[in-house]
C-alpha cells in the first residue's frame, strides 16, 4: 500500500523552504496592508512547514 508521508513531508519540505526563502530575502513585502506589521509571517511559517514536512519524513523512515 502507498504511504503518503513521505511525498507529503517533501510538499511541506519544499513549501517551507520557498517560504522561509521568502521571508528572508524581502522581509518587508507587504507590511503596509497585514495587520502585523512586525511579525514575519513568511519565515515563521516557513520553519513551521518544513519541521512538519520533516516529521513526516521521519514517520515515513519508521514505518
Amino acid at each position: 500500500m502507498l504511504d503518503l508521508r513521505k511525498p507529503a513531508g517533501f510538499f511541506f519540505l519544499l513549501l517551507g523552504a520557498l517560504l522561509a526563502g521568502a521571508g528572508v530575502l524581502n522581509p518587508g513585502y507587504m507590511a503596509q496592508t497585514t495587520l502585523a506589521q512586525d511579525v514575519n509571517l513568511n519565515l515563521y511559517f516557513g520553519f513551521f512547514c518544513m519541521c512538519f514536512g520533516g516529521v513526516f519524513l521521519w514517520l515515513s523512515r519508521k514505518a
